[in-house]
This record gives structure tokens, C-alpha cells and sequence, in this order.
């Protein structure tokens, strides 16, 4: 395994300067408590927003000048941990603590539990299953199961055991792939949704945060607890060739050669955790965000930092691209990694829109 920027030479990444977040637009009347997951619409200019608050906001976006409000809203019973839309735009789906998953129709705006756990709900898609594409809703959870639900029945149309809780899951055509605790990865294809495909353990050595696939469905980046992020691929012989780690969310705190500092030419970095990881929908770039309260936008195929950010005052708990990749949002919220201690009352709870400039995010050609 390679680290970004030292198998193929130095990165190139151009550096913050403190200018680049001026124009972010503030989203107004953000959730009450820590914002645990965020997604745009395939279709439409519009962001869901889960919440501890126990509630999930729909907002009405502006492509252009980045205006907003609130279009819809509706509430589980306990702090809710990931909201989705459906692949038409039509519906978002949620999960959390409740157990429960949840569908809120936009036309009526109504919503219905479509499914339960025997443990909180983690993480939640709408996906197309088997040769006919079935349009399902899965849900991971903390029961270790992964659930099937066609949003007629009260009972799971298939359920897949798994070895442990489900922390994060992503989906992108075919793939799925979950990311449970003790750095168990779970790999799914949903042309055959009833089964595991593959299992193993993480690369990264501690616990697993985020999982998001490419868009291409070959693979799979995972971050985690120790400021790192695996970029993973399917087929056995692409990860040998092209699969590495690197380091993200870190912050040197002793450059080489100060005082004090392990030797003449180590530095030492406070390590925080990744708490997103998001792709780029028409470059297939990708971001990292997480506690440091920075992001950053990289290119996996060429192994470099496309553009560091200036520190936004306060953890970023999740992030997201809209359809065309021209908002990149992410929520300046407590994301509990110092534990209840960390979560002090005057903590700011804030969703930001940054609007994408191509040289921040598109490849840079060879030179």
C-alpha cells in the first residue's frame, strides 16, 4: 500500500488562504442538535437533513445564488441517523435510534414507517435488486442485520446477518457495501441481494467511520477513527495494483526539526477522525472532512490533494455533493468524539453550501 503523495512524488495541492470560504452560503433555520447525515436529490436542487433533534428538514436550494428554506419536515421518536432520497427525487427515507425507517412522500407529505429493527438504524439506501431492478429500501443496523424492505409489507422482504453492528453503508449501482464494527467490511451485490458476497477485515487499524463507493461501483473508499481513508477496489487484482491508504485529517503540531519532536525529520500530528467522505458526481474526485473541522478535495487515480481548506471553527459531521456536483454541502456540528464532555451548549450547529470552482475539484492534467 502507497500513502497519497509519496508513491507517485509530492502533492500539488493548492493551498488555503483563508479566502476560499467567503462566498459559503449559511442554510437557513438549521436542526436543533448535532446533524448526523445530509444527501441532495438526484433530481432536484433539494437536501435532506437528518438530525438529533429527532427530526429530518427538507430545504429548497438555489443552484445559482445558493437562497434557501424550508420546504417539508417530519420527526422519528429518537435522534435520527441517516436520511436519503429515493432514485426519482419523489421520496426520502430515513433510520435512527428509534429502530424504526421511515418513508415521507414530498407530493403528500405524509410519512410512514416502512420497517424496524431490534436495534438502532445506522444507515439507509434505496437501491434496484436482481435482474428486474427492484426498487427496495435496505437498512443497516445495530441488531447486525441488514434489511429489505418493499414498502407494502411490515415484514422484511429478505434480511442478511452479519458479524457485527452496522456503522456506515453505502450503495452506488449494484454495490453495497457496509462498514460494522470490530473493522468488519461487508460487500454485497445486489444483482444477488440475499447473500454476502465477500467479507473482510479494514485496512485501517481502528474503527470504521464512513463508507462510500465510487460512482464506477468498482470499489469503495473507507474512513476511519485514526485520520486515514482506504481507497479499496472489488476485483483482487485492481487493489494490488491501484489500493491505498492515506492520511487526511491531521494536524501537524510539531513540524521536523523543532524542539521536542521525535527525530530531526518526523513530525507529530493530533489525529482526528474522518467523518465524511464524498464523491464528486461528474469528475469522480472525492472530498474528506471530519473533526479537525477542515475538508479537503482529492484525486485518487493521480494520488493527490487537489485543495486544502481553512478551519471552519468546529467539527464537520457530514457532507455531500448536489446532483451536478456544483454545491458541495457540509454541517458544522458536535460530532461526539470527545464524548457528552465535548458538547457544550454555545456549540455551533450551522449547514454550509460551498459553491465548487473546477480547479478546486476537476483532475489536473499531467504535466
Amino acid at each position: 500500500m502507497s500513502y497519497l503523495g509519496t508513491s507517485s512524488g509530492p502533492t500539488t495541492a493548492t493551498a488555503a488562504t483563508g479566502k476560499e470560504l467567503l462566498n459559503d452560503v449559511t442554510v437557513n433555520n438549521p436542526p436543533e442538535d448535532s446533524v448526523s447525515d445530509l444527501s441532495f436529490s438526484p433530481t432536484q436542487d433539494m437536501l435532506a437533513v437528518a438530525s438529533w433533534d429527532k427530526k429530518v428538514r427538507i430545504y429548497d436550494i438555489d443552484p445559482y445564488s445558493g437562497n434557501n428554506q424550508g420546504k417539508a419536515m417530519f420527526e422519528h421518536e429518537a435522534p435520527v441517523f441517516s436520511a436519503q432520497w429515493s432514485i426519482d427525487g419523489t421520496r426520502v427515507i430515513s433510520g435512527g435510534a428509534d429502530k424504526q425507517v421511515k418513508l415521507f412522500d414530498l407530493a403528500s407529505q405524509q410519512a410512514q414507517q416502512i420497517g424496524v429493527h431490534d436495534a438502532p438504524v445506522s444507515s439507509v439506501r434505496y437501491v434496484e435488486c436482481g435482474p428486474t431492478n427492484a426498487q427496495v429500501v435496505v437498512s443497516g443496523s445495530w441488531d447486525k442485520t441488514l434489511k429489505y424492505w418493499d414498502m407494502r409489507a411490515p415484514q422484511p422482504v429478505s434480511t442478511i446477518t452479519l458479524p457485527e453492528r452496522v456503522y456506515s453503508m453505502d450503495t452506488t449501482q449494484k454495490l453495497l457495501v457496509a462498514g460494522c464494527a470490530d473493522r468488519h467490511i461487508c460487500i454485497v451485490d445486489l444483482n444477488n441481494p440475499q447473500q454476502l458476497f465477500k467479507t473482510y477485515p479494514s485496512p485501517l487499524k481502528w474503527q470504521t467511520r464512513i463508507i462510500k463507493c465510487f460512482p464506477q461501483a468498482d470499489g469503495f473508499a473507507i474512513g476511519s477513527l485514526e485520520g486515514r481513508c482506504a481507497i479499496q477496489y472489488i476485483d483482487e487484482a485492481k487493489q494490488k495494483e491501484l489500493g491505498f491508504v492515506f492520511k487526511c485529517q491531521r494536524k501537524v503540531t510539531n513540524p521536523p526539526g523543532t524542539l521536542g519532536s521525535r527525530t530531526n525529520s518526523n513530525s507529530e500530528s493530533d489525529i482526528y477522525a474522518v467523518n465524511a467522505v464524498q464523491f464528486h458526481p461528474i469528475y469522480g474526485t472525492f472530498s474528506t472532512a471530519g473533526s479537525d473541522g477542515t475538508f479537503s478535495f482529492w484525486d485518487k487515480d493521480a494520488h493527490q490533494k487537489l485543495k486544502s481548506f481553512p478551519n471552519v471553527n468546529g467539527t464537520i459531521s457530514c457532507t455531500g455533493f448536489n446532483r451536478n456536483g456544483s454545491i458541495f454541502a457540509y454541517a458544522v456540528s458536535y460530532d461526539w468524539s470527545q464524548g457528552h464532555m465535548g458538547n457544550r451548549p454555545d456549540y455551533p450547529i450551522t449547514i454550509k453550501l460551498h459553491p465548487v470552482k473546477d480547479e478546486e475539484i476537476k483532475q489536473k492534467k499531467k504535466k
